[in-house]
């Protein structure tokens, strides 16, 4: 059966809906990147200067992809960042919600938070609405300074709790530990893929070792700030073998916070070890947070299930709609 594209563009008080009028759109070609390696997700909108539609920077805007005939979903929520006027053609550039985080700073100090606690405080400062944050380490202390933005603070937690930190469809912020996925995708081998890459490294580390500032626990919750010369009690590690790297990072006040985050940067590299690519057919209900599962693959030690890190929908008057996907393992 052969598949026609549709979309629905939602810019400020204009809607484009292709499914309701096949004709609307003057739309040349259309790209979502959404990444939980990059600080804000963006879209790419190439329109004929045709038909009086015409964005404006600072417009709300809403995405939603799918095909004729089915429901659409939405797979991207931002504002216009950027519109620039050719002459036959305008190019709209946009940006999620994170790009609030980006350019938010601030300085002050939080006593005895939890990493979401911190996060949903930053994200409330910065206008940002937030649907799932989970709470993660517990911090005597924790100082957020000038000379990074909230989202960077916000990634620093992520890191050390383990945690994704990304902006939903809907964006929202989402900051917690991924499991299983919030929905699994099956990819059968000369199916759905199209083109499939694959990319194996060495581990980066067989021990990581995590250390933070005072002696925490040693004297109780209330000596975060005491100095001290041995710092083996509140140490963190995990892992076993050469080489070792080291973490350190004031904030880890105490020895359940360092064992945490060194079992967190461990994961995270064991996952980094296998990762890949994939090129499929539009896939509008894949979105960040869920995982895929590859069968059939002829090499069957691949066939298994991985996490989406990044997801990016293309959709123009050559190819059609497709959607690549960047993934990484979930156990090695």
């Amino acid at each position: 059966m052969l598949l026609h594209p549709a979309y629905k563009l939602t810019i400020g008080e204009k809607i484009v809906d292709t499914t309701d009028e096949p004709q609307a759109s003057t739309l040349v070609s259309l790209s979502v990147t959404l990444d939980m390696d990059v600080p804000v997700d963006g879209f790419r909108l190439v329109l004929g200067q045709v038909g009086g539609f015409q964005p404006q920077r600072g417009d709300d805007a809403r995405i939603e992809l799918g095909f004729r005939d089915d429901e659409l979903t939405q797979v991207m929520a931002g504002q216009v960042f950027s519109a620039d006027d050719g002459l036959t053609r305008r190019r709209l550039v946009g940006h999620s919600p994170f790009q609030a985080l980006v350019d938010g700073i601030s300085a002050q100090t939080y006593e005895n938070k939890t990493a979401g606690e911190i996060v949903r405080a930053l994200a409330d400062e910065n206008g940002v609405t937030t649907s799932r944050i989970e709470d993660g380490i517990r911090f005597p202390a924790y100082v957020i300074h000038p000379r990074i933005s909230a989202y960077h603070h916000m990634r620093e937690l992520a890191s050390l709790c383990g945690f994704d930190l990304y902006c939903d469809s809907e964006g929202e912020l989402v900051f917690a530990r991924f499991q299983r996925g919030e929905a699994i995708h099956i990819f059968d081998y000369s199916k759905q893929i199209i083109e499939l890459e694959f990319l194996h490294t060495a581990p980066a580390a067989g021990e990581v070792q995590a250390w933070g500032e005072s002696p925490g626990s040693n004297g109780g919750e209330q000596a975060w700030a005491w100095l001290v010369k041995d710092f083996s009690s509140q140490r963190g590690s995990a892992g076993t073998g050469a080489p070792l790297l080291l973490l350190e990072r004031p904030a880890l006040r105490t020895g359940d916070a360092a064992r945490a985050a060194a079992e967190a940067l461990q994961q995270h590299l064991n996952r980094q070890t296998l990762r890949g690519e994939l090129l499929s057919t539009g896939q509008p209900k894949l979105k960040l947070g869920d995982a895929i599962q590859l069968r059939g693959l002829p090499e069957a030690s691949l066939d298994d299930t991985y996490q989406v890190r990044r997801v990016e929908h293309r959709i123009d008057k050559t190819n059609g709609f497709t959607t690549r996907i960047g993934f990484r393992a979930l156990t090695v």
